[in-house]
């Protein structure tokens, strides 16, 4: 006989009605929990193994076209190993069918070789487009930051070279 969760589980919980609160707690279409007020009451339970745990990532997301290159290069790639494999299984039944596909092989090679190109080309105009990832070390942080020291500079210069000129009648200072 097969034994449900709330029999599992021993008495009913909800008042009678033979179901526990973590069934009662779950998508009524997929039995996947649903985030709400039971599903604290669910953590603190002894026994209980949450299905996933939330991790934060380790690496931010690749921008959109940089994971388009990235998936066709995969699925070429694939394509292109599975094109090898047939050519070397055909070469060994010597079947007819083992030239044509060394001819596709050899020519998925290129064009997979040309994918992961691709995949390295468009980060690297992404790269260039939208900047750099600014960690402490890296030489364009470095680079802007002096540019901005010199801007700064420039801009005190040209307004502090302006406010004495204003000042004084003569353009000068308080001697000679």
């Amino acid at each position: 006989m097969a034994m449900g969760t709330a029999e599992r589980r021993g008495a009913p919980e909800d008042g009678g009605t033979g179901v526990s609160a973590s069934v009662a707690a779950t998508a009524p279409d997929h039995g996947v929990p649903v985030a709400g007020p039971d599903a604290a009451a669910d953590e603190r339970r002894p026994g209980y193994r949450p299905l996933w745990r939330e991790e934060p990532a380790r690496r931010r997301r690749m921008p959109d076209p940089v994971r388009t290159a990235a998936v066709r290069a995969v699925l070429v790639v694939a394509v292109t190993l599975i094109l090898a494999m047939v050519a070397f299984l055909s070469t060994l039944a010597e079947s007819w069918l083992a030239f044509p596909m060394v001819l596709a092989s050899v020519a998925g090679t290129v064009v997979a070789t040309w994918c992961v190109l691709d995949v390295w080309v468009t980060r690297q105009v992404w790269n260039q487009r939208h900047g750099v990832v600014s960690v402490p070390s890296s030489t364009a942080r470095a680079m802007r930051r002096e540019r901005r020291r010199a801007r700064r500079r420039a801009r005190a210069a040209e307004t502090g070279g302006g406010r004495i000129g204003r000042r004084g009648g003569a353009g000068q200072l308080s001697h000679p």
